[in-house]
């Protein structure tokens, strides 16, 4: 009877245990759901949070976009801390009221600013009063270009270091012989013939900015909008002196003003004496040198050629046979190539301007690269120089440098 009892108890021991094993089990399961979904209760929360940011955002974006436009005028004189006159965009003068959390010191006559659509108020003070297609011209702090990657020009760089780099970094000489150093200089030349590289290399040495503005830029649709942005180029570059302004195809604005002019003509005027007055104006340019620069100086206006505004006119010609030899010994030095001829080259290329003699090194590296060579040969470079004589048949060019001017 006892062997009974004992086997009983045993057995319902043997069940305790599986059911404290299977209950053991079920309770890490939940528990190990449980830490799951808290897991991702947690990411989610955090993708709602970024949901919820994201979606602010885009109805700040909304809000913005739905917000009447801004008009855009200039201050023409402050009255006091809270009025101030304004001239609007299109001409007109507004005494206005001023945003008290604007900069009082920077609310100057002349500043740029924007106006509330509906009341004229003064809300907004624009970059420092400088256009953005101004202030986002091509400026550079150093240019990469040196005087050794300028060939042909040795005269030429010396007249323009004397004009242009003397003034800015030994200003002291012209002090001590009582004269005023020159303004500016007027590149002349045919295409390609290396006027913008002189500049970037004058800006190169004297470790001043180098400003770049192409003359058609400054040749506006709107009434005052060239000279506008020739003052502001103007004021930019003396900000950021010392500076070299750059004007490319200055012929745009420059050329000689004629009396039967249309309305186009006489803007293009416009923006052309506002570029004299800041030439030769009350306003002294100190650290700020001109280079301009053309292919077509016969139909640029006298009053530009003057002295005072561009001291000296300097020649840019087509390069001689020395030149050539140095402008293709720079490109040479840069690729890789079998022995060549170099005399023979020169001799081939007479007439050619020194972007097209960079076209021949780039054309022949070309045909090697086609013929799966790993260097440039004498019979590439003949090949390259006769695709651009070909090119140039073709556009109508000559070999005479008076028939590349224009």
């Amino acid at each position: 009877m006892s062997t009974e009892v004992d086997r009983a108890d045993k057995s319902m021991q043997i069940g305790d245990d599986a059911d404290f094993k299977s209950l053991e089990s079920d309770y890490k399961k939940l528990q190990d759901q449980a830490q799951r979904l808290l897991s991702e209760r947690v990411h989610l929360e955090n993708d709602i949070a970024k949901i919820k940011k994201r979606a602010n955002r885009l109805d700040e974006e909304v809000r913005i976009l739905k917000s009447p436009p801004l008009i855009i005028g200039h201050i023409q004189d402050v009255l006091d801390n809270e009025r101030g006159i304004v001239r609007s965009s299109n001409g007109t003068v507004f005494q206005v009221s001023i945003n008290q959390r604007l900069d009082k010191e920077k609310l100057r006559p002349g500043t740029r600013v924007a106006l509330n659509q509906d009341t004229l108020a003064i809300i907004q003070i624009l970059h420092d009063a400088w256009d953005p297609m101004v202030s986002g011209a091509e400026i550079f702090d150093k240019p990469e270009v040196s005087y050794d990657t300028v060939g042909g020009l040795d005269e030429q760089v010396t007249q323009v270091r004397e004009a242009i780099e003397l003034p800015l970094e030994k200003p002291e000489l012209f002090k001590r012989v009582g004269i005023k150093p020159p303004k500016g200089v007027l590149l002349v030349g045919p295409p390609g013939c290396g006027k913008t590289m002189l500049a970037k290399a004058v800006a190169n040495h004297t470790n001043a900015s180098f400003i770049r503005m192409v003359g058609s830029e400054l040749a506006q649709k709107y009434i005052g909008e060239g000279g506008r942005m020739v003052r502001e180029l103007f004021s930019l570059a003396k900000d950021k002196s010392p500076s070299i302004i750059f004007l490319d195809e200055i012929d745009a604005i420059g050329a000689k003003r004629l009396d039967s002019a249309t309305s186009g003509d006489r803007e293009v005027q416009r923006t052309l004496m506002q570029l004299l007055a800041e030439l030769d104006g009350f306003d002294a340019l100190e650290d700020v040198k001109i280079i301009a620069a053309t292919n077509r100086p016969d139909i640029l206006d006298d009053a530009l050629l003057r002295p005072g505004r561009f001291d000296r006119v300097i020649e840019i010609p087509l390069p001689d046979e020395k030149g050539r030899k140095q402008i293709l010994e720079i490109h040479f030095s840069k690729m890789s190539t079998t022995k060549l001829n170099i005399g023979k080259i020169v001799e081939s290329t007479e007439g050619f301007s020194g972007a097209e003699l960079k076209a021949v090194t780039v054309e022949s590296g070309m045909i090697a690269i086609r013929g799966d060579k790993s260097k440039v040969n004498q019979s590439d470079v003949i090949s390259a120089i006769e695709r651009i004589k070909k090119k140039r048949e073709s556009n109508g060019l000559t070999s005479t440098p008076d028939a590349l001017y224009g």
